[in-house]
C-alpha cells in the first residue's frame, strides 16, 4: 500500500510547531498586531474564502470552486492593503475597535506535498465585539500549508470553510 501525505507520520516536535504557530496566529489577531501577523505570511500567501453554494448531493460540482463568489481570495497586496486600512482614522467600522476572539481547535498535522511543507486542518471560532450590546460569530474549518522558508514557518495557502451560505454579520472586517 502507497503513504500518502496525509499518512505521513510525524513527530511531537513538528506538529507542536506548527499546532504553536496556529495559537501564536490567533493571539497576534486578537491583540491587533497586525504588522506581526502579515510576518507570518509567506509572499506566495493564498488567503481563500469560498461562497458556499447549495448544491444536491448527486451534483459533483462540490460547494466550492474557485470560479464561484469568495468571501476573500487574497494575496499578500490584498491582505497588506486591508491591515493599513484597519490603522486608518478614517476606518469607521473599526473605531471604536471591534474586539476579537479567536479560538482555535481540533487541529491536525501532516506532512505536505512538499519537502518542508505542513498540511493543517482546524476549527475555528471567531466572536467579534463592538460598542456595548454588538457581538457576532464566524465559524468553520481551515485548511492550510505552512511551509518553512528561510525565516521561518509561514503560511502558505489558507481555504477557510464556512457552513453558512450567507454571513449574518453586518461585515467580516476580521482575518479568519
Amino acid at each position: 500500500m502507497t503513504q500518502t501525505p496525509l499518512d505521513t507520520p510525524l513527530g511531537f516536535d513538528e506538529v507542536r510547531r506548527v499546532e504553536q504557530f496556529l495559537l501564536r496566529e490567533a493571539r497576534l489577531l486578537d491583540d491587533e498586531c497586525w504588522d506581526d501577523w502579515l510576518l507570518t505570511l509567506s509572499e506566495a500567501i493564498h488567503y481563500w474564502m469560498p461562497g458556499i453554494e447549495n448544491r444536491r448531493r448527486e451534483d459533483k460540482a462540490g460547494p466550492y470552486t474557485l470560479e464561484h463568489m469568495a468571501f476573500f481570495d487574497d494575496g499578500m497586496r490584498e491582505l497588506q492593503r486591508r491591515v493599513s486600512r484597519f490603522k486608518q482614522p478614517s476606518a469607521w467600522a473599526e473605531n471604536p475597535p471591534t474586539r476579537n476572539v479567536h479560538l482555535v481547535s481540533n487541529i491536525e498535522v501532516y506532512a505536505g506535498d512538499e519537502p518542508g511543507q505542513y498540511r493543517a486542518y482546524s476549527c475555528f471560532i471567531n466572536v467579534r465585539s463592538r460598542g456595548l450590546d454588538e457581538q457576532s460569530q464566524i465559524t468553520g474549518r481551515r485548511e492550510d500549508v505552512l511551509r518553512l522558508e528561510a525565516d521561518g514557518l509561514k503560511l502558505l495557502r489558507r481555504k477557510i470553510l464556512i457552513p453558512n451560505a450567507m454571513l449574518l454579520c453586518k461585515n467580516i472586517n476580521t482575518f479568519l
